[in-house]
């Protein structure tokens, strides 16, 4: 029993230190998309999309899982560490070498996927960013398949701080999609650097240890995930390609922006499943379903616990959201963010962590996939004949959903889930009721905002600046309508939270800090519980 409140001590520890990166990661660069929609042209910035949104997919895809399997084989092999690390960084240099070969002497590949000349003439350059960020960014895998979670903090942060310094000066000084590029360049050299200095530290001369038997063997056992991630990179994205093929780059930039992933949010899945992954295979290998189904259902209960209220805060205020952000020229992927939306719950479902322990769903998920691949492409041909942005992202929505309950089928089986077991998920059901009530609250404040905050927006930007620009009265507009709203559900939902019992003690600690921690009152003076008031 101590053993086992060690390892979950350690692994929320693990799982705290990621989100912390992360959140620190998103503070850093959020800052970038803001920059990018007013500093360039919406044509511009569709083309600055369909060149990162193709270098994102490839460094997910190119690696074939191979970079994954450092969290299973460092785990699990002492006597094969240097053998996985070597492997992997070989695997990756070499396909990632391919890759950038490819777009080098068959430039128009990206031009005739994107109907785009600029795309052509880029594409020499996004070859060597996609072979420079494969190889790279094993960094913060590395170090968290090594349980070294605060110096993966320490990657991610500083890594999201440079690229963004980067970034950041690319479009303020030149402007152009190229600069971004030699941005990236600059960035993906600099993580390399720190790669290598890693990986001498901690797997010294891990070069000189190499098995071809065990590079079979490390291969088996990722190509088949890796073959899976592949068709669910394909699966996740491929409509933007066909959006790409289709529509104007303009177009493009209003998809791309109505399919706009909640940072946080994504986070804390991330954080939560490379986490996970480790510990379901030990329990996979003890054989320990039980254990399975109930850190799947209390990862499930405090994903939920962020993601229902992130819901229904986000689609009440929508459209203030995406023009705040983004300028009224993308009020058009307002209707295409509120389907993208509907998505959103279900996240909170852990699926890969669970499935990645268990070495024969590989082959099953690749033979799945690849039908599910199917159905999406035919109905997805059939769409941009004949629907417009938001009907492809319709598309898109219902057979994401469709996937996912059908995975989560079998995945139930495998585990020998019972009806019974439906009770680990009340305080999910819960959850989702206070967020629903606190959204109530929030929209008729919500509805008065917005008529109230365009003219104190005006007001504020006319203190700060002699001449705003439009602008800049919209974002402050919109930011003050978001801040009050988000002012007004909050609490509410804590304290619907907090009556329910869905809040821990050691939740309820953070909440009570927060009003010290702004200075609202002095460090000796008691907080009262929001639960001495209610009367019995």
């Amino acid at each position: 029993m101590a053993e086992r409140t060690e390892k979950n001590a350690s692994l929320k520890a693990q799982g705290a230190w990621l989100v912390f990166a992360k959140v620190c990661g998103f503070a850093i660069s959020f800052l970038l998309p803001l920059l990018i929609v007013r500093y360039l042209t919406q044509n511009e910035v569709g083309v600055y999309r369909q060149s990162f949104d193709f270098i994102t997919n490839a460094i997910a895809i190119l690696p074939l899982g191979v970079s994954m399997s450092a969290y299973y084989f460092l785990n699990r092999e002492e006597e094969n560490r240097k053998k996985t690390i070597f492997n992997i960084l070989l695997f990756n240099f070499v396909v990632g070498g391919l890759a950038c070969l490819g777009l080098f002497i068959y430039p128009q590949f990206l031009g005739r996927i994107y109907q785009s000349a600029e795309m052509t003439a880029l594409a020499p350059k996004i070859g060597l960013v996609v072979w420079i960020w494969v190889f790279s960014t094993f960094l913060e895998t590395v170090a968290i398949a090594n349980q070294e979670a605060r110096l993966a903090t320490v990657f991610i942060i500083l890594a999201q701080l440079t690229k963004t310094i980067l970034m950041a000066s690319a479009v303020i000084v030149f402007s152009t999609v190229e600069a971004f590029l030699y941005a990236a360049m600059i960035q993906g050299i600099l993580q390399t650097g720190i790669l290598l200095y890693y990986l001498n530290s901690r797997f010294p001369r891990f070069w000189a240890d190499f098995s071809w038997h065990f590079l079979g063997e490390q291969l088996h056992y990722a190509v088949p995930f890796g073959l899976a991630g592949l068709l669910w990179v394909l699966q996740t994205d491929i409509h933007r390609y066909f959006i790409g093929y289709r529509f104007t780059s303009a177009e493009y930039a209003i998809y791309v922006y109505g399919c706009f992933q909640l940072p946080l949010l994504s986070v804390l899945v991330e954080s939560t499943g490379a986490v996970l992954i480790s510990r379901m295979s030990e329990l996979q290998a003890r054989g320990d379903k039980r254990e399975i189904i109930e850190l799947s259902a209390r990862a499930m209960e405090k994903l939920s616990f962020f993601y229902f209220p992130a819901y229904v805060f986000m689609l009440i205020t929508a459209s203030v959201f995406i023009t705040t952000l983004f300028t009224d020229k993308y009020a058009a992927s307002i209707p295409i963010f509120i389907i993208n939306l509907t998505l959103l719950p279900f996240d909170i479902w852990v699926i890969d962590p669970v499935m990645r322990a268990y070495k024969e769903f590989g082959r099953f998920l690749v033979a799945f996939r690849v039908f599910v691949l199917i159905g999406l492409v035919a109905a997805l041909w059939f769409g941009i004949r004949y629907l417009d942005l938001t009907g492809m992202i319709s598309i898109v929505v219902a057979i994401s959903l469709a996937e996912r309950f059908f995975t989560t089928g079998i995945l139930m089986r495998k585990l020998e889930v019972r009806w019974s077991d439906w009770k680990l998920l009340k305080n999910v059901g819960k959850t989702g009721l206070a967020a629903l009530f606190a959204g109530g609250v929030m929209f008729l404040v919500y509805r008065q905002a917005r008529q109230m905050m365009p003219d104190l927006g005006g007001a504020l930007a006319g203190l700060i600046f002699s001449t705003p620009k439009k602008t800049v009265v919209e974002f402050l507009s919109g930011s003050l309508t978001l801040g009050v709203s988000f002012v007004v559900f909050a609490p509410v939902y804590l304290f619907i939270m907090n009556y329910l019992g869905l809040i821990d003690e050691e939740g309820k600690g953070l909440i009570r800090r927060i009003p010290e921690k702004l200075g609202i009152i002095s460090k000796d003076e008691p907080v009262p519980d929001p639960q001495s008031r209610i009367p019995n």
